[in-house]
């Protein structure tokens, strides 16, 4: 399925100037963005779903990056930031707009 200009927005802003967006993971797997210095990988996510922000945390995992940002709509802040939690993955929750985050704690 092809990606929303919101999302493709969103990735680019993630990436920054030098960053990549869809940076090949192991697995035939794409992470949505990361940095020139592949110290931020971002993963973009907006359907909401469940299953699909357990994957969307699962490729930030696989990322090694040091610091690690789930970008989801407002409403599903909540539901990502679980998700982050139950996987065991410490990072940064935020909204599309980057109005608000939310830090994630490991266990």
């Amino acid at each position: 399925m092809t990606k929303s200009e919101s999302h493709k927005r969103a990735q680019r802003k993630a990436a920054g100037k030098a960053g990549a967006t869809e940076a090949a993971l192991s697995g035939d797997r794409r992470l949505d963005a990361i940095t020139a210095s592949k110290g931020r990988a971002t993963e973009v996510e907006r359907s909401g779903r469940s299953e699909a922000l357990e994957k969307a945390v699962r490729r930030l995992a696989a990322s090694g990056a040091g610091q690690r940002v789930l970008q989801v709509p407002n409403d599903d802040m909540d539901a990502a930031a679980d998700a982050m939690r139950k996987a065991g993955v410490p990072g940064t929750v935020k909204n599309l707009s980057g109005t608000r985050r939310r830090s994630v704690r490991k266990k």
